[in-house]
């Protein structure tokens, strides 16, 4: 017998929407999976959604307030998917009335909001799930495989990036993504924290990091309630100040010792939607570029010839088989949403924490907290898990003050 499982979703624009179509897409995918899920609620404050939810999705029910959505008894799960400075209410919330939350990354805009939320789903024992859905590539899932079983030795350098084009043209909206009240910090909130999650998760914790950021493009049109950031305005139209940073490098160390170089920019000109890694140790090494990501560089020292080669995705690889039979038959970015979300909605079911989980993201802003004292300092930094007593005072005061450095 599966258990059903009653789903709202708050914020219906893109993540929201593609959260949406995985659901709906989940049982022709996984016919063995042990839940049925149903998509109960929408909470969209934009009301041209409304009717594209219900009619489009089939949400039973679209509503503009958050609250009563997830206040129906029969939602089980709450997915938060509104901007990032509104996720802390919505969570903890959700969590006080007994349900299971998965939120977009980094669940808060500042590290002080995720640990607030990570505290609320343990009191209430939430199963939780963070949207770090790089990790379910099917060959990212590959190579973690390569670097447990050793075919790498021991690992010494890693070089992660998550360089986008989406905020280069200087017209692109101001959309919320820009602004500190309700972004939260820019890169370090937005792209980096892909980056540096899954390194931790192939190569482990940080211990140590230098760093600092910068903003490129200081002003943008003033954008509509709802407005896309890949969106553009003209010349000519209002323009409001970008309040966070557009880039953000890194040096860091492992806790095994290893070393490692990360960046993230969303002015960047050139890169699409580079988010890619490189890992090497001293019996070969990996590469992996979400913008080929059904293909991954696989070196091994005792090859009997030298040089990269080029393993391309198949059925043999984690969850592949359950998109498209063979090999080199592409997936793409919502085939991974589709299996992040089984394998949440799979831990729900059990009962059971699911990775990546709030413990997961407390994890990566205990990084980025020590990410931004470095850039404050300009010196190294230790990264210090952050929690509810000491996450304030591990987090410059002056978030906005950064970019005038």
């Amino acid at each position: 017998m599966r258990r059903q499982l009653g789903i709202a979703v708050v914020g219906f624009g893109w993540m929201g929407q593609a959260h949406s179509r995985s659901v709906m897409r989940i049982p022709s995918l996984f016919p063995e999976r042990g839940y049925a899920p149903k998509l109960v609620v929408c909470a969209e404050s934009v009301r041209e959604r409304h009717q594209l939810a219900t009619g489009g999705f089939g949400f039973a029910e679209s509503t503009a307030d958050w609250r009563a959505a997830v206040d129906r008894p029969d939602v089980d799960v709450v997915y938060v998917t509104a901007p990032n400075m509104l996720h802390e209410e919505i969570v903890t919330a959700a969590a006080a009335l007994g349900k299971h939350v998965f939120c977009e990354k980094p669940v808060g805009g500042t590290p002080a909001q995720t640990v607030r939320c990570w505290d609320a789903c343990n009191a209430a024992r939430s199963v939780t799930g963070v949207g770090y859905n790089y990790r379910f590539a099917p060959l990212v899932q590959h190579a973690k495989g390569l670097i447990e079983r050793g075919d790498l030795g021991t690992i010494t350098n890693y070089r992660g990036r998550f360089f986008s084009m989406f905020g280069a043209d200087p017209l692109g909206l101001l959309s919320w993504r820009f602004d500190l009240d309700a972004a939260g910090h820019g890169v370090t909130s937005d792209i980096l924290s892909h980056a540096i999650d899954l390194a931790m998760m192939l190569n482990g914790p940080i211990t140590s990091v230098v760093g600092s950021g910068a903003g490129f493009i200081t002003q943008r049109p003033v954008a509509g309630a709802g407005a896309s950031h890949y969106a553009r305005g003209t010349h000519g139209d209002p323009m409001g100040p970008v309040t966070n940073e557009d880039y953000f490098g890194a040096l860091v160390m492992f806790a095994n010792g290893s070393r490692g170089t990360f960046e993230a920019s969303r002015t960047i000109v050139g890169p699409e939607s580079q988010m890619a890694f490189d890992v090497y140790g001293t019996g070969g090494a990996v590469n992996w570029n979400f913008e080929t990501m059904n293909e991954l560089g696989v070196y091994l020292a005792d090859a009997p010839e030298r040089g990269y080669t080029t393993v391309r995705a198949g059925e043999r690889h984690p969850h592949n088989a359950a998109f498209v039979p063979g090999d080199a038959n592409a997936l793409g970015f919502e085939d991974l949403l589709a299996i992040e979300d089984h394998e949440y909605l799979t831990a729900v079911s059990q009962g059971r924490p699911h990775s990546a989980g709030f413990d997961e993201a407390v994890a990566y802003v205990s990084v980025q907290a020590a990410l931004l004292r470095s850039w404050s300092s300009g010196s190294w930094e230790k990264v210090i898990p952050v929690n509810s007593a000491n996450v304030t005072s591990l987090v410059p005061a002056d978030a906005a003050a950064l970019l005038q450095r």
